[in-house]
């Protein structure tokens, strides 16, 4: 007799977008990740100079468009005049780097939004702040996640805004262990986002124990997201979500 059971499947969320078929943290890329149905996306945010914020991964501009410098000494009016596509292939030409109001306002609602709060290295400013703002302006308190590596980041946006989900993301291997362990369990957030060889199904039953989900990240493999999946785990983080769902539900 078969079994009507029914194959846990976890969350995909596509990586900065549908990073392996679109530049990376652009509307492009998000687009495409709606298309290829995925659950939501994750994406990037820190502020420009004239404190806009900036949908882009890393603190300098050289990587990922035609510009140089970084991220942070630049108006947005300057940014916004940046190829931010032509770089992943020439048809995505005049790509620009999104502004996150842009994002909400064409996804939100439609999926989740992972939203990494990028402030390492200017963890004073006013980011989280900014961001929470935003998300309540909006409306998507219900369909935003706000993760980060920053303790301090997510206990500001739980005293902003309890309502909003928090994601405690953790370093690789042994520099992490802290924070999957005893700091990660005295600190409650909403979700663990681990990356994924640190990840064992003994884990994530512990973490569901303590009332917490695990996001992981980032996973494209298909024998790493079978592993996943048959560890339990509720979301996972990958660049390509079509050959993801592929894996997963085939």
């Amino acid at each position: 007799m078969m079994s009507d059971t029914k194959k846990h499947v976890p969350l995909i969320l596509a990586h900065r977008g549908d990073s392996a078929n679109a530049p990376e943290n652009t509307l492009a890329a998000f687009r495409l990740a709606y298309e290829n149905g995925a659950d939501g996306i994750e994406l990037d945010v820190m502020l420009s100079a004239d404190q806009k914020l900036v949908v882009i991964h890393d603190d300098t501009l050289d990587r990922t468009s035609n510009g140089h410098g970084k991220v942070g000494d630049a108006s947005y009016d300057s940014l916004r005049e940046l190829d931010a596509g032509g770089w992943f292939d020439p048809k995505f030409k005049g790509e620009p780097i999104p502004l996150l109001d842009e994002v909400f306002a064409e996804f939100g609602g439609k999926f989740l939004i992972n939203v990494e709060l990028k402030n390492y290295k200017t963890p004073k400013d006013n980011l989280t702040d900014l961001v929470v703002a935003l998300v309540k302006k909006h409306g998507l308190s219900d369909s935003v996640l706000l993760s980060s590596f920053n303790i301090r980041n997510l206990l500001r946006a739980k005293s902003l805004a309890p309502e909003i989900r928090t994601g405690l993301l953790t370093l690789p291997g042994l520099l992490g262990l802290p924070m999957r362990s005893f700091f990660g369990r005295r600190f409650k957030a909403d979700y663990l986002h681990p990356y994924h060889r640190d990840v064992s199904a003994k884990m994530v039953q512990s973490r569901h124990q303590l009332g917490q989900k695990v996001n992981v990240w980032t996973v494209d493999a298909p024998e790493d997201l079978l592993r996943m999946q048959s560890c339990g785990v509720d979301m996972i983080i990958c660049n390509d979500p079509y050959h993801a769902r592929q894996i997963l539900e085939g």
